[in-house]
């Protein structure tokens, strides 16, 4: 009897799961977002598949709707399938806006390191210089930059003025979950920073809790920061 190779790479099994669940799952094309709790539902039915762990599973399913692909499909009103492709909820507006904030700030760091690499080479064209400026010229251009810094100066105060004190808005304070109430599906709220997301436990491994927030994306986080 043969041994079946595990599958190890990302991109593996996100093809696997393609070919497993197409209905569910793509990797050219249009992409459906997926079921909040969709990790439990793979888990038990490659229960037999030994060829991917559940590690490895978990880490190709944060991967795809981490993506920008998948993120730009997360809009208000489009519905999250099952593993089935069978339509099982509608995206809310909070859970949209989460996703587009998450894709921005993917977009903003990676275009800027890819800005960073696309320097201009030096190839040895820069103008010559045309001499010496006469002193009136350089009289002309102190003038000139001292009026332009003033202008500057009194445009930045102006500003400074007419800011306004921004009241920050009081939360109220978090309600440490319960251990007998936590299960797998229990809906919960995470705090990830300053602010608590809304999420459903997917996995309960000792002190390590994994939850799929509300825009699809999966985490693994403690117990501690788990909240009712």
């Amino acid at each position: 009897m043969e041994t079946e190779i595990k599958r190890i790479s990302t991109k593996d099994i996100i093809n696997y799961l393609t070919e497993k669940f197409p209905e569910c799952f793509s990797v050219k094309g249009q992409v459906k977002p997926l079921k909040v709790g969709i990790f439990q539902d793979l888990s038990e039915k490659l229960a037999d598949d030994e060829t991917v762990s559940k590690t490895r599973l978990r880490q190709a399913l944060r991967h795809y709707t981490s993506s920008w692909r998948y993120l730009k499909a997360i809009k208000v009103g489009t519905s999250r399938v099952d593993i089935d492709g069978k339509n099982v909820a509608k995206i809310d507006e909070e859970q949209a806006n989460y996703a587009s904030k998450t894709l921005k700030e993917s977009q903003e760091k990676f275009g800027n390191n890819s800005s960073a690499n696309k320097k201009a080479p030096d190839n040895g064209t820069k103008k010559a210089s045309k001499g010496p400026k006469s002193k009136d010229s350089a009289s002309d251009t102190f003038t000139a930059t001292l009026a332009e810094n003033k202008r500057d100066s009194a445009k930045y105060k102006s500003v400074k003025s007419t800011k306004t004190k921004v009241v920050k808005k009081e939360l109220p304070p978090l309600k440490p979950i319960e251990l007998a109430t936590i299960t797998v599906g229990c809906k919960v709220k995470v705090q990830l920073g300053n602010s608590p997301m809304n999420a459903t436990i997917t996995e309960i491994s000792g002190s390590d809790i994994s939850v799929q927030l509300d825009s699809g994306m999966m985490i693994k986080t403690k117990m501690q920061n788990i909240y009712s």
